[in-house]
């Protein structure tokens, strides 16, 4: 885990697989097969006619007992998630366009091969065109790995084995630490060098710790085994149960994801010297120094450390490790890292663990898709480039920007009539609402791939320039002002974030479709949807991450002391709603865990209301198909979360994902708002209803 990190919030997490939380690179390889299974081509998420699909609700349910499957069951009823995903929705099937777009661009890339490709277009032609030869692939076998895992074998030292992890940060290698370069909290105008803990080879460490898991832990370790024994690594089953229980070990130094979610707490500046003194163990000069960070006086040189007793704990247990362990350690990730470029018994022993044993997928995607993921990865600001050109019209920007104008205007509002908040801290923060930078469909910048050498031909090394390009673009960001042209999210990623440092909201292209926007469809149902979605992301700027940043994105106390505990009143309040929802028999949502992203959907909700509300101007809102503008707002946040999810999927992400499930996602942060009572009726006895005084109201 290396890099340009943010500490941005997202509106979902399920485009990024499990694996993209694990490991350093994107391996979740998927190997050319049988096309995948497709949903049901009549359930439709949503009706172009106007916007919402009614032939999706299921009608039998009262709104006030269950609302996600009053609008949405008998779509969740029908809808059958394709073989080779973990999960089905507006989101994927999203996803699943702009990758058959993404595959038309690249397959035009490739019209006009080149031996030596030079222009930006040969380049994505090249690396797609070479993902897609599996036939070289196979012949190869492991060969590619020769050379790093010679390099794995050299490492017997502290020095040798920092510097690894160091130059882990721009090859497939492997790091248990994350070194990134990002804006400074305390100085969100100037890019910073930071230090955290990475990740290691199971989604969380509640994998490592908890009997729960056990089943999972053990086939990682078979994973493991097999693994090794594909690169001829010596006593395989028995160098497997060494590496699972070095990883338990320093799994129980990790902080947890609860703890990562404090922006103080992990915010603890010092120097390299210093860091040396509360993390022994560990060559950290060395480290630096395989990263390619630059200063003869590394010692002095300042860093933010993410969690320091968590660096002290995993350097301590590193320090103690017998070195062929951590060479086998080493060499089993490197060989996961670099899997999706190498020979299929690679990709598919990848597969058969972090996409179904973990998700439960049972299919490999088609080749191209796989081809498509990682040629994004490699190239994906000039892959969104033609993207935009192709797909994304400007009238769908103005009105995108239109909107969330009426989206801020409500939260004007919201905050001039606050009750709870002191008048200067009231104040304060409708300066920084106003300050808010709105991005939406594309950067007016793009990146220039001219220094990234593609070879046809040589998948593996098209793969490892690829990363090592990326982290030198990265490393020319260091200690040098902050480009606040610069997107985290590629417009052709179905999703949108809010950057805390920048105070600013961005919204890819690729998410201003319809069932989330449809130009020509209902307003109301426009507003319950892009709407809810515009005013989740302006939320993260007040939930209870983002609310410590101030107008001009710098982390400090800027809230008088009664402020905070009035907040973290009403927070936690909420929070225990979450608590109590159970996503499986025995399994429950962590309100903390949860409570940005939850804080951010009530808020993301109710400003929806408002904003539509403003925009009739005090007319009578119309009827349309029976329903009400209100209830048509309500359908609308329903109707984009209408997510179906495989039981191992729906585990995973209720110890790792920061947004909550689904069902919960439109529930709750109704059941807290007084229009929806009055939209639909509900009254007291039915299961959603909460009395007045337990209705929850922060924003």
């Amino acid at each position: 885990m290396t890099g340009k990190f943010k500490r941005t919030t997202s509106l979902w997490l399920g485009a990024v697989s499990v694996i993209a939380l694990t490991h350093q690179v994107l391996p979740a390889a998927h190997a050319a097969g049988a096309a995948p299974a497709k949903a049901d081509a009549s359930v439709k998420p949503y009706d172009p006619s106007w916007g919402f699909n009614m032939s999706g609700m299921d009608k039998a349910v009262r709104p006030g007992d269950n609302f996600f499957q009053y609008a949405n069951g008998t779509y969740l009823k029908n809808v059958v998630i394709p073989a080779d995903r973990s999960s089905f929705g507006p989101f994927v099937i999203l996803t699943e366009t702009a990758h058959e777009r993404v595959q038309s661009i690249l397959t035009d890339a490739g019209k006009h091969p080149a031996a030596e490709p030079k222009t930006t277009e040969e380049k994505l032609g090249a690396f797609y065109a070479t993902f897609l030869d599996t036939a070289k692939a196979d012949k190869l076998g492991a060969e590619p790995l020769k050379a790093d895992l010679a390099t794995i074998q050299a490492v017997k030292d502290p020095s040798s084995l920092a510097r690894l992890f160091g130059q882990a940060a721009s090859n497939f290698q492997y790091s248990p630490f994350g070194l990134m370069i990002n804006a400074d909290d305390n100085n969100p105008e100037q890019y910073a060098l930071s230090l955290h803990q990475g990740h290691l080879g199971l989604p969380d460490r509640d994998y490592y710790l908890k009997p729960d898991f056990a089943a999972k832990k053990k086939a990682y370790q078979a994973y493991i085994a097999k693994t090794l024994g594909m690169i001829s690594w010596q006593d395989a089953e028995q160098t497997a149960a060494k590496i699972v229980a070095l990883e338990t070990t320093l799994a129980q130094s990790e902080w947890s994801r609860t703890e990562l979610r404090d922006p103080v707490k992990v915010y603890n500046p010092m120097t390299v010297d210093e860091l040396a003194k509360k993390a022994p163990g560990v060559d950290w000069t060395a480290f630096l120094t395989g990263a390619g960070i630059p200063g003869d006086k590394l010692g002095a040189r300042r860093i933010i450390i993410g969690e320091p007793t968590a660096l002290a704990g995993m350097a301590k247990t590193l320090a103690g490790a017998d070195y062929g362990t951590l060479r086998a350690w080493l060499a089993f990730h490197l060989a996961v890292n670099a899997s999706p470029y190498l020979s299929h018994d690679f990709v598919q022993s990848s597969f058969d663990f972090y996409d179904h044993e973990l998700e439960g997928s049972p299919q490999l995607p088609a080749r191209w898709k796989q081809a498509v993921e990682h040629t994004e990865d490699a190239m994906g600001w000039a892959i969104g480039k033609v993207y935009v050109d192709r797909y994304f019209p400007p009238a769908a920007k103005a009105r995108i920007t239109e909107l969330t104008h009426d989206v801020k205007n409500a939260f004007a509002n919201r905050l001039a009539h606050n009750a709870w908040m002191a008048p200067a801290t009231r104040e304060a923060a409708g300066r920084k609402l106003q300050n808010f930078e709105i991005q939406v469909g594309y950067p007016n910048t793009w990146r220039n791939y001219a220094g990234l050498t593609v070879k046809p031909g040589d998948l593996y090394g098209n793969g490892a320039r690829a990363v090592a390009f990326e982290w030198q673009y990265n490393l020319g960001h260091l200690d040098k002002k902050v480009d606040r042209n610069e997107w985290f999210m590629t417009p052709q990623t179905v999703n949108a974030y809010n950057d805390p440092n920048q105070v600013e909201i961005v919204f890819p292209a690729a998410i201003l479709q319809p069932p989330f926007f449809d130009p020509k469809g209902d307003a109301a149902v426009n507003y319950g949807a892009i709407g809810g979605v515009i005013g989740h992301e302006m939320t993260h700027s007040f939930d209870d991450e983002g609310r410590q940043y101030d107008e001009h994105g710098r982390l400090h106390q800027w809230w008088t002391p009664d402020d905070v505990k009035r907040f973290q009143a009403l927070a936690d309040r909420f929070g225990k709603q979450y608590d109590a929802f159970e996503v499986l028999p025995g399994v429950h949502l962590n309100g903390k865990l949860t409570m940005g992203e939850n804080i951010a959907d009530l808020g993301g909700l109710t400003l929806a209301l408002d904003a539509y509300h403003a925009s009739l101007h005090g007319k009578p809102a119309p009827v349309v198909h029976g329903l009400t503008g209100d209830q048509r707002v309500f359908l609308g946040w329903a109707q984009v979360w209408r997510q179906k999810l495989r039981p191992d999927s729906i585990r995973n992400r209720a110890v790792t994902d920061p947004h909550s499930a689904p069902e919960a996602r439109v529930n709750l942060p109704m059941h807290n708002i007084d229009a929806w009572y009055d939209a639909f009726g509900v009254k007291k006895g039915d299961k959603l209803y909460l009395a007045p005084e337990d209705r929850v109201k922060i924003w």
